[in-house]
């Protein structure tokens, strides 16, 4: 080789190995696979679900625990449990507001036996010839706080004399046949009272829907009791006036004349007299100030 002569310089590349990164990310990818398969599925319920469903569920999520007891629409009531006041039942701080707006979703035993209640009252009254006309004036309904069975007016069979108290005699013989098989579940009895919103001539000056509902359910409840139902298992018994008309009905409609049985789960019976508890210990607090 000559001076002159550059030296021969061969480069070769380095092979570089990439470490294995493991498999974490297949599991997150997984998992965001398997959200986006639920949420697809949600939208296609919801999609194929009707109007009347779709305002169902979400009457369901908004309705406080006042109006789930009587029966009513959710824009004509109050979110007060008690009466005439007492602490908003929504606004409660912490677990315990999560606890309690999750009162038996899901299938339950105890769900279960209001079903078999409900069919033993529909088979009962359907085999009692003199009660079978009233089996369409009764309706039920299953709710986060038990069942509810309602039972309306209609022009041709009132169940109450004509702005009275006074229990019609097919009246007397329903909550007497009633009675037995409601005094078969151990659970609490909460009774509500309603009228349609046609006002006595003296306004709510005097005697008024107040006190006709308040006074048809305190007869209902005597009628029960009459019929052998234990005084013991009644939680509440209260009259909602007008307040509560049915969803869908004019405020005059004979089907807001009504008389509200709820068979109370446990936790619905523990809400109601707690609730009944704090406005006892507020009231007992500002009288002390």
């Amino acid at each position: 080789m000559s001076d002159g002569a550059r030296p021969v310089v061969i480069r070769r590349p380095k092979k570089i190995t990439v470490a294995h990164h493991g498999g974490s990310w297949k599991i997150a990818y997984a998992d965001f696979m398997t959200a986006l398969m639920a949420l697809f599925l949600v939208l296609w319920i919801l999609s194929s679900a009707t109007p009347q469903q779709l305002r169902n569920v979400a009457e369901y999520f908004r309705t406080p625990l006042s109006v789930a007891l009587a029966g009513g629409d959710r824009q004509t009531s109050s979110t007060s449990v008690i009466p005439g006041g007492g602490a908003d039942p929504t606004h409660v701080d912490g677990e315990r507001q999560r606890t309690e707006l999750r009162l038996e979703t899901r299938a339950t035993d105890i769900q279960r036996q209001f079903v078999a209640l409900q069919k033993r009252i529909e088979s009962v009254v359907k085999a009692d010839e003199g009660l079978r006309e009233l089996l369409h004036q009764i309706r039920f309904d299953m709710t986060p706080y038990g069942l509810r069975i309602q039972l309306v007016d209609t022009d041709q069979r009132p169940m109450f004399e004509n702005g009275s108290d006074r229990v019609e005699p097919y009246m007397r013989d329903l909550l007497h046949v009633l009675a037995p098989l409601l005094n078969e579940m151990p659970n609490k009895l909460s009774i509500s009272g309603h009228t349609d919103s046609a006002p006595y001539a003296a306004g709510v000056v005097g005697y008024s829907n107040w006190e006709l509902s308040a006074d048809r359910a305190n007869a209902s409840r005597r009628e029960l009791v009459s019929g052998g139902f234990e005084d013991s298992k009644l939680l509440q018994v209260m009259g909602m006036g007008d307040q509560l008309p049915l969803p869908g009905s004019e405020p005059r409609d004979a089907a807001n004349r009504r008389i509200t049985l709820v068979v109370l789960n446990r936790e619905a019976a523990t809400l109601i007299l707690d609730r009944v508890q704090e406005a006892m210990l507020a009231s007992s607090a500002l009288a002390m100030e």
